[in-house]
C-alpha cells in the first residue's frame, strides 16, 4: 500500500484517495464477508476478509503519511483492548455466561470512554435498521423499556394507525416511526432486524425469480390475480 500510494511511481488512483473517499468501499467490504458468511461460501469468506483486510492497511497508510498512526498501533491497540475487557480470561475475574460477560464489557467500555449520553457513540453511518436496534438497546439499558413485548407490538397497531391518519407531509415522519416500532418489538423478540429484513430480501428475490422462471417471457403480461398465484406457488414449493 506504501508503494501504491507514493507520489514517485504509484498508482495515480490510489495516490488521490482520502478517508472520505475510501469509507464507502470500507462498508461495502464488510457487507460482501456478511454476504459470504450468510452463503456459507468459505472460499468466498477468505476473499472478502482478504478485501477488508485491505480496508484496514489502506486507512492505516493514509494515517501514517499525515503522522496520526500506524499499522502497527491499530493493531498493538486492538490486542490491548482485547486483553482489557476480558479479565475473566488474561486475569483474576470471573464470568458465569455471555450475558454477564456482555453486561461486563459494556461496564468497561462505559470506564474507558464515558458518555455525556447512553445513546452517544451509535454511529451514524450505520444501517437504519442496525442503528434504531443498538439506540434502543443503548436505552433499555438505563431501564426505559418495556417489561415484555407486549408493549412494543401495541406499538405497532398505534404507529400504523398514526400513519393512516397522516398527510401529505406527515407520512414519511410517521412511516419512520412505524420502522422504529417493528424494529423494537424484533428486538424483545430476540431477533435481529437488519438480518431479518436481508434474509427476506433474499426470500423475496428467490420467489420472484421462480415465478419469472414458470411464467417465462410472458411474466410482465399476467394479470395480478395470475401473479399472485405464481406467488403463491413458489411459497409452497419452497416450504415443501
Amino acid at each position: 500500500m506504501a508503494k501504491l500510494r507514493d507520489p514517485n511511481g504509484g498508482c495515480p488512483w490510489d495516490i488521490e484517495q482520502t478517508f472520505e473517499t475510501i469509507a464507502p468501499y470500507t462498508i461495502e467490504e464488510a457487507y460482501e464477508v456478511a454476504d459470504a458468511v450468510g452463503r456459507g461460501d468459505m472460499g468466498d469468506l477468505r476473499e472478502e476478509l482478504g478485501d477488508l483486510l485491505l480496508q484496514v492497511v489502506y486507512h492505516s497508510q493514509m494515517a501514517a503519511e499525515a503522522g496520526a498512526f500506524t499499522l502497527t498501533e491499530v493493531v498493538d491497540g486492538i490486542a490491548d483492548k482485547m486483553v482489557r475487557r476480558h479479565p475473566h480470561v488474561f486475569g483474576d475475574e470471573n464470568v458465569a455466561n455471555a450475558a454477564e460477560q456482555t453486561a461486563a464489557w459494556e461496564t468497561l467500555k462505559a470506564a474507558e470512554k464515558p458518555r455525556n449520553s447512553a445513546l452517544e457513540g451509535v454511529a451514524l453511518g450505520l444501517p437504519a435498521l442496525m442503528r434504531a436496534q443498538k439506540l434502543q438497546s443503548r436505552a433499555a439499558r438505563t431501564g426505559f423499556d418495556w417489561p415484555d413485548t407486549d408493549g412494543p407490538r401495541a406499538k405497532i397497531d398505534e404507529e400504523l394507525a398514526e400513519v393512516a391518519a397522516a398527510g401529505p407531509e406527515e407520512r414519511a415522519g410517521e412511516v419512520g416511526d412505524l420502522l422504529f416500532a417493528v424494529v423494537n418489538y424484533a428486538r424483545h423478540l430476540g431477533v435481529d432486524a437488519e438480518t431479518a429484513l436481508r434474509e427476506a430480501n433474499a426470500k423475496f428475490e428467490r420467489r420472484f425469480a421462480s415465478m419469472e422462471t414458470a411464467a417465462g417471457s410472458g411474466f410482465a403480461d399476467l394479470d395480478l390475480d395470475a401473479k399472485e398465484a405464481l406467488w403463491q406457488a413458489s411459497k409452497d414449493a419452497e416450504r415443501s
